[in-house]
């Protein structure tokens, strides 16, 4: 068996609300989605962050790719090597996507879901973060209103979705996000509730106001300001355990994060950290160094869906509730969509990814991006 072709898409997939954050609004999400076939016949499927640059890559690549074994892949890891370093985010983001297109290739052969083949998952199910912004109700002014706008949708999805947590994407003013969090908890005093600046606030402002968000009683900070240095700075001051998926985002910068003492927290991705087994390594350091990790979202649809729902099933160093914003998402591109009940969703048991691609879908997503562009900064 051997790779023997590739097609790529580029897909816009609309949210049903506005979804903001401290430094753009977003309408929808925009991935790349690319399907190998191999000389016998077999397709795999994978998905991965960005539009069409990151399938400019993907192609780009792919004649290293036709004729090798979907198996082998340390080789193709140490011949490609060298693509993040040139491509940045975008190179890591290509790779992951021919890596999971593989592992699903490997998965069909074998007849295994890919929790199988990494690990063995340990539960059927994986409970989901609620991530909530102000686009999502309507942007209200203040931020008294916006936290009554916020614990009106609070309520319905602990209804609806039976989620326990939530996570605020902060704004550029500390003290804005200070107050909204604080009349969050006195509303709803029993989540798990988080907050993420995107790295918007400053050192001097996170300290001015670090014992009222110690009161607030967060699971973590992510990244609430730029750089290690800062990080570092922050968390020497500020009893609140600090996340990132900003200032930790390859190899190279996990002994400086140690050295400084900077982060509690790694958020993880698949698509970021360029394919499944460098995730796992990742999760392998955050073990031996006391760490703690989760799973960033990218704005995920079906297929990576799948495989970070399998990879959190199967990695024990993931001690939180994954994010994702598959809630917000008007469709997917996958026959079967995945819900949420209970504030979790089930893992897939097909082999290799374990869902079917929707084609019709599929290609009515791509033509809205060749209409809209790509959704993205």
């Amino acid at each position: 068996m051997k790779i023997d072709d590739l097609t790529v898409w580029t897909v816009n997939v609309p949210y049903n609300r506005p979804f903001t954050s401290s430094f753009e609004v977003r309408a929808g999400t925009t991935r790349t989605v690319v399907r190998l076939r191999t000389d016998d016949g077999l397709e795999g499927w994978g998905e991965t962050m960005h539009g069409r640059p990151v399938a400019a890559i993907v192609e780009r690549i792919f004649p290293r790719l036709r004729g090798v074994d979907p198996f082998a892949l340390e080789r193709s890891a140490q011949e490609l090597h060298m693509v993040p370093y040139f491509h940045g985010y975008l190179g890591a983001a290509a790779l992951a996507a021919v890596d999971m297109a593989r592992w699903d290739l490997i998965g069909k052969a074998t007849g295994q879901p890919i929790a199988n083949l990494i690990g063995g998952a340990m539960a059927d199910r994986v409970e989901v973060t609620t991530v909530l912004t102000p686009g999502l109700v309507g942007d209200p002014s203040g931020a008294h209103e916006l936290a009554d706008a916020l614990l009106d949708e609070i309520a319905r999805v602990r209804a609806t979705d039976g989620g326990r947590v939530f996570k605020i994407k902060g704004s550029t003013d500390v003290e804005h996000d200070a107050r909204l969090l604080e009349r969050i908890r006195a509303g709803q005093p029993d989540i798990a509730l988080r907050v993420d600046p995107n790295a918007h606030w400053t050192v001097p402002r996170t300290l001015e106001f670090g014992r009222r968000l110690e009161a607030v009683g967060l699971e973590y900070l992510e990244d609430p300001v730029a750089g290690l240095e800062a990080m570092a700075a922050v968390r020497a001051r500020v009893n609140i355990p600090l996340c990132t998926n900003m200032c930790v985002i390859e190899f190279d910068d996990f002994a400086p994060a140690v050295r400084l003492g900077a982060v509690d927290v790694v958020h993880g991705d698949v698509h970021r950290w360029g394919g499944i087994a460098p995730t796992k390594r990742l999760a392998g350091l955050c073990q031996t160094f006391g760490y703690g990790m989760n799973l960033h979202s990218g704005g995920e649809v079906g297929i990576s869906t799948s495989v970070h729902l399998q990879f959190a099933a199967t990695t024990p160093a993931i001690g939180y509730a994954i994010d994702t914003v598959y809630q917000y998402l008007t469709g997917d591109i996958i026959t079967a969509p995945f819900t949420i009940t209970d504030g979790r969703m089930t893992l897939p048991t097909g082999p290799g990814i374990g869902v079917e691609v929707d084609l019709d879908a599929l290609d009515a997503a791509a033509r809205r991006n060749e209409r809209e562009g790509d959704l993205l900064l």
